[in-house]
């Protein structure tokens, strides 16, 4: 099976602990000004607070108030989820996978996994039934991958299905046995709080999969069920918001989303934003944050966010 990726965007919220800088540079991105976000949560971060390390993360991830740059997200996810914040942690497994890194992502994913995240089910299964930095395992990818998709994940679902056509019956048989203990080993997992402010930064998420068997006869993905007829349009005003659904280092896969999706932004249009190397797919317009928080409500779970042009 191989990734064929789309970088999307999870749902993920800022951390905002008790320190009152942390906590003014979340509700300054709740307003948008980022730049002063960053220079609030920067010496926290140097100092060593994880929520304000995490919220810089963020910052580098989408290219608010600093430039994009993955390498220096990476770095402060790994600060953050070196000291246990469970948001880092499902972050950086997923930023190290984007990033290549995959056999060090592969500690990180598993706690993820373990805890019942399911982004980090879907990539990790997905590694698991491709053999990818893991040895092969059919039962527990098929596992994981059931989770994935119990918890909503659309790509996972797809998946699922495409991995039916290769995992023989016994094994999927005793793969849907490993998901519900894998879903009772979470439940009993103590909880930790998080707190977390209204704007939502969101963090990433890997891919749409294709799994077709690496060493095997490649698999033709299933065909897409063509979407419903939209409804008719409303009449459109331009408030100078639009929603944006994902940052692509493949403009075609933004492209792709788009696809999937434009049946849900009647009277809307695409914008594919480059920088830095990065496609982002923006929809729009809109006449004001309220609307266009709407509009990312109607595709959930996909992960979506209004942002000001």
């Amino acid at each position: 099976m191989r990734v064929h990726g789309w970088l999307a965007m999870g749902a993920a919220v800022l951390a905002a602990p008790a320190i009152a800088d942390v906590k003014a540079g979340v509700d300054a991105w709740s307003r948008g000004d980022w730049a002063t976000a960053v220079r609030e949560w920067r010496q926290p971060a140097i100092g060593g607070d994880a929520d304000a390390q995490f919220n810089l993360a963020q910052a580098y991830k989408l290219g608010r108030g600093v430039p994009l740059d993955l390498a220096q997200a990476e770095q402060w996810y790994s600060k953050a989820a070196q000291q246990g914040h469970p948001q880092a942690q499902d972050n950086y497994g997923l930023i190290l996978f984007q990033n290549g890194k995959r056999a060090d992502a592969v500690q990180w994913l598993e706690k993820s996994a373990t805890r019942g995240e399911p982004r980090s089910q879907f990539v990790l299964g997905t590694m698991l039934f491709n053999g990818d930095s893991v040895p092969k395992d059919w039962r527990r990818a098929y596992a994981l991958m059931t989770r994935a998709s119990s918890a909503g994940l659309p790509q996972a679902a797809s998946t699922l299905a495409e991995m039916d056509r290769y995992v023989p019956l016994p094994d999927r048989q005793a793969a849907l046995a490993m998901a519900r203990d894998l879903e009772a080993g979470a439940s009993r997992l103590p909880t930790q709080p998080v707190r977390t402010a209204t704007a939502r930064p969101v963090p990433p998420r890997v891919v749409t999969p294709r799994p077709a068997p690496t060493r095997v006869a490649e698999a033709t993905p299933a065909p897409r069920p063509k979407p419903a007829a939209p409804a008719p349009a409303a009449a459109v005003r331009d408030g100078g918001w639009r929603v944006q659904l994902g940052a692509f280092r493949d403009a075609g896969n933004a492209r792709g989303l788009w696809s999937q999706v434009s049946g849900k932004f009647a009277g809307r249009q695409p914008y594919f934003e480059a920088a830095g190397g990065i496609t982002k797919l923006q929809i729009g317009p809109f006449a004001s944050s309220a609307e266009a928080t709407r509009a990312c409500g109607a595709i959930r779970p996909t992960t979506c966010v209004a942002v000001k042009r």
